[in-house]
C-alpha cells in the first residue's frame, strides 16, 4: 500500500497545481451563471472539473468519481473520488483570494484521504483517515506537508468558530467565541484541523464540499459530526448525491462537541430533511 499512497499524494499535488495555473489567471476575471440548485459555476469550473476527471480516469482506471459539475450518482466501485473544482467560486469570481481545490478519496463509501488546495494563499492541507476500512499507510493531517493538530483549548472570546452564510442566526444569542464567516466550507474545516478555530458550522454543503476535509479534520484530532440523526457516510451505491446538504459540526476535540452542539442544532433541524428543503431555494457559495 505505500506506493499506492504515494501514487496517490503525488497525483493530488501535480493535477492540483496543473488546475491552479489555469484559474490564478482568471482569478476575479469571470462572470458566474446561477444553477438550477442556487450555487454558482463559471467556465472556469467546469473546465477544471472535466480535466480533473480525465486525470482520474487516466491515472486510475478502475476508480469511480462524483464531481460537482457532472457526476452526482454514487458509483458501484470500492474506490471514488469525489471532486469539487472550485470550493469558493463566489470568492473566485469577486476577487477574494480564498478558494480551493478540494479531492476526497473514498473506499466503499467512505473518505479515507483528502487533498485540498488553496493557489492563492499557498496553501495545501492532505490528512489519512481509514477509520474501520481495514486499511493501513500514512497517517496524519499535513499543512504543506508539516504535521497539524487540532487546538485543546478551552472556547473563550480569544478563540474562533466558524459558520456559514446560512447559520448566522446563532449570533441572535450569546456565543463562546468569535465568529469568522468565510464563504469557502473546505477551508471552514481546515482551519479547525489546523487550530485556527475550534469548530464551525455548515448549514447546506454538499457532499464535494466535505469529503476531502472529513478525514483530515478527524486525522488531526477533530471531530466531524452530522446534524442528521443519520452519518453523512458510508455514501450509497445508485443514489443521487446532486441536490442532498449535509448539515455538519466540526469540532477541534469530541468534548466540545456537548457545547457547540445546542447551539447549532437548529441549522440541521431546519436544513437536514430534502423533504422540508427545495435546493433550488438555497444560495450556497
Amino acid at each position: 500500500m505505500e506506493q499506492f499512497w504515494r501514487d496517490i499524494f503525488d497525483f493530488c499535488t501535480e493535477i492540483t497545481t496543473q488546475v491552479s495555473d489555469y484559474l490564478v489567471p482568471q482569478f476575479g476575471r469571470l462572470q458566474a451563471v446561477r444553477k438550477p440548485d442556487g450555487t454558482l459555476v463559471t467556465q472556469a469550473d467546469q473546465w477544471s472539473d472535466r480535466r480533473i476527471r480525465e486525470a482520474i480516469a487516466h491515472r486510475f482506471p478502475d476508480h469511480g468519481i462524483l464531481s460537482e459539475e457532472t457526476l452526482h450518482i454514487f458509483p458501484a466501485t470500492d474506490w471514488c473520488w469525489v471532486i469539487d473544482p472550485i470550493d469558493g467560486t463566489t470568492n473566485f469570481t469577486r476577487g477574494i483570494p480564498v478558494w480551493g481545490i478540494s479531492l476526497g478519496l473514498l473506499y466503499r463509501g467512505v473518505p479515507v484521504f483528502g487533498f485540498i488546495h488553496f493557489p492563492q494563499l499557498g496553501q495545501t492541507f492532505h490528512g489519512y483517515w481509514y477509520g474501520e476500512s481495514g486499511l493501513t499507510g500514512p497517517t496524519g493531517a499535513y499543512l504543506n506537508q508539516q504535521p497539524i493538530q487540532t487546538s485543546h483549548d478551552e472556547p473563550s472570546q480569544n478563540h474562533l468558530f466558524n459558520l456559514c452564510a446560512r447559520s448566522t442566526d446563532i449570533l441572535k444569542a450569546p456565543f463562546p467565541c468569535k465568529i469568522r464567516m468565510i464563504g469557502v466550507a473546505s477551508y471552514n474545516i481546515s482551519l479547525v484541523a489546523c487550530g485556527a478555530a475550534l469548530g464551525g458550522v455548515e448549514a447546506t454543503p454538499k457532499i464535494w464540499d466535505i469529503a476531502g476535509v472529513w478525514p483530515l479534520v478527524q486525522a488531526a484530532g477533530g471531530g466531524f459530526i452530522s446534524l442528521e440523526p443519520e452519518p453523512v457516510f458510508p455514501l450509497q451505491v445508485g443514489v443521487d448525491y446532486g441536490d442532498r446538504p449535509f448539515p455538519c459540526l466540526t469540532v477541534s476535540r469530541g468534548e466540545l462537541t456537548d457545547l457547540f452542539r445546542p447551539l447549532v442544532q437548529f441549522i440541521g433541524d431546519r436544513y437536514a430533511s430534502a423533504d422540508r428543503v427545495v435546493a433550488s431555494q438555497i444560495d450556497c457559495v
